[in-house]
């Protein structure tokens, strides 16, 4: 009985796949920003103030966390006059998020 036929990795594609997933795990490696993504996955969308209430983080740390989250294209923003509201974009950081929150964050049912 002949062996079946293993499909050829594409090295290049997984070796490009792999960085870009180390690059998203680095900067999910920080505490305060894993924190904003998983604030922005539960609320949804929320300004710079309500995030600094909601979680803690203060000026300058949150500027300069929500800062990373925007280079690194994790977040979208919008402004209304004054204020800028934060959201987390679709994509591979939101599924990320939401898999750490079944694992780490949601309350265990007591058997």
């Amino acid at each position: 009985m002949p062996e079946p036929k293993i499909p050829a990795i594409d090295l290049n594609a997984m070796q490009r796949a792999a960085n870009g997933a180390c690059g998203l795990m680095k900067t999910l490696a920080n505490p305060d920003r894993l924190m904003l993504l998983c604030q922005l996955a539960h609320s949804g969308e929320m300004s710079v103030g309500e995030l600094e209430d909601a979680l803690g983080i203060h000026q300058p740390t949150l500027s300069q966390q929500l800062t990373v989250l925007r280079d690194e294209a994790l977040v979208d923003t919008r402004r209304d006059g004054k204020f800028v509201y934060y959201r987390v974009r679709q994509g591979p950081a939101l599924a990320l998020v939401e898999a750490l929150y079944q694992q780490f964050c949601r309350k265990k049912k007591k058997r």
